[in-house]
């Protein structure tokens, strides 16, 4: 099919300093866990986006030094030429496609921890680190130091360039930078040319600006990442001001203006507190005072939005950092007019718990991002079927549903047998949920792909027994049935149910909540879960006109989403709602009329009224019928069925991400030999001796 006319403009080159990229598409730097630590992964990673049509492809933040020691976290490192190999193995695979490489050069200042390095942290004046919970504070930085600091930066900026990279970054975004650190009034409180005024505060930005230009400028482009507003008023940048004259003041030094807001949580906000192309009010200014092309992000999935940003003036490229995690083929699929093919990114920010975790990224949508290296997945290669194998799958969840459209691409004849009549499971019930709408594209994608595939079959409403199993002929058999949320309130922190829940009619769990029953008030949520859903329900019960009171035994509200970047949203959220929160406290009775708390830390013991409780607890597996098949040994071989096999949340409940990644891997793997050996390659640290100079050895 033939590209859209309209999106022509999309594929125009776009001329960046003594660089062009082929294209208005821009992979922007984005964190993955593998960097310095998972050098071929990376690599590999970075490659296939560019195979998939990005223009410009660039890495993670880079560390520049030893004093900038980002140890846990697994960023890039670039401390000296013996870095430069493996970034060379990024460049060389992004050039392979003809993108241009970007590298973003990075002293966190303040931010880092330095914990491997073990240097003391550097700031523009002595301050706690309020990053991190160490006992230590970072120093305030002499004139030394900067003249250190900017040295550093051009001689990382130097081994850039030996490593193949065509655009080099000075960062200064997400309050992460020590070039963002000095501009800011409230962590600069030097009084030399270096503080006070905004123009001594933009000083040593505008030099790493120069210095970067002088050693590479004639060969790389150079391009400034900034947060034109950190959404914090008069306490910090906004672009209505400062944010504003920053630009203004430097407009024509850089090649490209990499603009977004700050920090993390703000510039990549989940689609439950923020649309698509949320930053423009923030960046629209930019293009009016620089003849600078300029970038820009808002988790842009639409071809329709990308063109509007263009031709409103609004920015010269698209910047992407997630929806290139969803679909590295973004660009292709709209070159060749398969605009329906997209896997379009649901904001729900599982990649970003890679970095937080130092793990590698992982995608609700794109199960095959970081494992493009380590078992050598591609996101729209498929391997032929290996044999005439006939598949029956139990189950139309996001775990069934993916499994299906890859065994169906496979070229396999695949039947799905849904009990319920709607399609995709616990995506299609929690897509109803406040906030949750985008996520409905994990179903969408699937189902829009397996329409397409004439060898699946699909049966709604299909409740499936184990006899019927048996006679319906399929040589595998694949469980995709889900689980079901506990009602006794057995998870996390109690191991045995909780007296009251079992025999209580007033106790319900989300899929009551979900299949449309409704407590009675006032209402207790018990969010032992720790992730998003117990946040939603009590928001969804506080909008039915219910007094509603959110217990959890964490310390705060859905804590692990700290991970995802979206915890200080949703507890703000829940508080304006005037949804009252009770943290530290767990519940180990109900009586139908109070809870009986007990204290995490005191053990103190209190009382709650409450006509009904909510449980989110944990999830059974639904495998009754697993249990069933296994327990008819030699009549399921007798009927020819080679393989039965468990996926997604009746295999172990995780996340919606987990489910789509086993029935992925399931369908890839399924006829892969049975081995002890790890199913996947892993980068083994080097036995060879370091490359410490002569005189520091002992």
């Amino acid at each position: 099919m033939p590209r859209d006319p309209r999106y022509d403009i999309l594929f125009e080159p776009i001329k960046i300093g003594p660089v062009i990229a082929k294209n208005r598409f821009y992979q922007v730097p984005h964190c993955n866990g593998m960097g310095h630590v998972r050098p071929r992964a990376h690599a590999a990673m970075r490659g296939v986006k560019a195979q998939g049509g990005w223009g410009v492809v660039s890495t993670e933040e880079v560390e520049i030094h030893p004093t900038s020691d980002l140890s846990p976290y697994i960023e890039g490192r670039l401390w000296d030429e013996h870095d430069v190999p493996a970034l060379a193995l990024t460049t060389e695979a992004i050039h392979q496609y003809g993108a241009l490489a970007a590298i973003e050069l990075v002293h966190a200042g303040m931010n880092a921890p330095n914990l491997y390095s073990r240097e003391a942290s550097m700031a523009p004046s002595p301050i706690v680190n309020p990053a991190s919970y160490a006992p230590a504070q970072a120093r305030g930085m002499t004139l030394r130091d900067i003249r250190d600091y900017r040295r550093w930066h051009r001689a990382a900026a130097l081994h850039a360039r030996r490593a193949g990279f065509d655009i080099i970054y000075v960062y200064a975004g997400h309050s992460l930078s020590l070039a963002m650190h000095f501009l800011q009034s409230r962590h600069n409180h030097r009084t030399d040319q270096y503080g006070g005024s905004l123009k001594n505060r933009a000083r040593l930005l505008r030099e790493l600006i120069e210095d970067t230009k002088e050693a590479v400028g004639a060969t790389c482009a150079v391009a400034v990442r900034f947060a034109v507003d950190e959404l914090r008023g008069s306490d910090g940048i906004s672009a209505d001001s400062e944010g504003r004259e920053i630009v203004e003041m430097l407009a024509e030094l850089p090649d490209l203006w990499d603009v977004n807001v700050s920090d993390w949580a703000n510039d990549s906000k989940t689609s439950r507190f923020a649309a698509e192309g949320y930053q423009e009010d923030f960046v629209r200014f930019v293009k009016k005072v620089t003849t600078k092309p300029v970038v820009g992000v808002g988790r842009f999935t639409s071809p329709d939005t990308m063109v509007s940003q263009i031709r409103r003036g609004v920015l010269d490229l698209i910047g992407a950092a997630r929806p290139s995690i969803a679909d590295p083929f973004l660009p292709n699929k709209i070159d060749s007019g398969d605009i329906d093919d997209i896997r379009e990114c649901i904001g729900c920010n599982i990649c970003v718990s890679g970095d937080y975790t130092m793990t590698p990224i992982r995608c609700t949508q794109n199960p095959t991002m970081g494992e493009e290296w380590r078992k050598g997945w591609h996101p729209e290669a498929i391997p032929e079927r290996t044999g005439n194998d006939s598949f029956l799958i139990v189950g139309a969840g996001p775990a069934g549903l993916e499994c299906a459209r890859l065994l169906g691409r496979r070229g396999y004849a695949v039947h799905v047998a849904e009990a319920r009549e709607l399609l995709g499971g616990r995506v299609t019930r929690e897509a109803l949920l406040p906030g949750l709408g985008a996520w409905a594209r994990v179903r969408d994608y699937r189902l829009n792909q397996l329409n397409k595939l004439p060898n699946v079959e699909i049966f709604r409403a299909s409740h499936v027994t184990a006899d019927q199993v048996l006679e319906f002929g399929a040589t595998r058999v694949v469980l995709a049935t889900g689980a079901t949320w506990r009602h006794d309130g057995v998870g996390r922190t109690h191991t045995r149910p909780i007296p009251g829940f079992d025999s209580s009619n007033s106790v319900f769990t989300p899929d009551d909540l979900m299949d449309g029953l409704q407590p009675s008030g006032p209402v207790i949520v018990f969010d032992d879960d720790h992730y998003y859903l117990g946040a939603i329900l009590a928001e969804r019960l506080h909008a039915a006109g219910l007094a509603v009171t959110l217990v959890t035994p964490a310390d705060r509200l859905s804590a692990w989403t700290v991970n995802t970047l979206e915890q200080h949203a949703i507890q703000k959220r829940v508080m304006d709602f005037g949804i009252e929160i009770v943290t530290s406290q767990n519940i180990v009775e109900y009586d139908g009329r109070r809870a009986v708390l007990h204290c995490t830390y005191t053990e103190r013991i209190s009382e709650l009224p409450a006509a009904s409780i909510v449980t989110v607890t944990s999830r059974h597996p639904n495998a009754d019928l697993a249990a069933s098949l296994d327990g008819m040994g030699d009549s399921v071989r007798n009927a020819g069925i080679i393989s039965v096999d468990s996926i997604g949340d009746c295999y172990a409940p995780s996340t919606i991400a987990a489910a789509v990644y086993t029935g992925h891997r399931h369908a890839r793997e399924f006829d892969w030999p049975q081995s002890d050996v790890a199913g996947f390659r892993r980068e083994l640290p080097s036995t060879m001796a370091g490359d410490a100079p002569q005189e520091f050895k002992r």
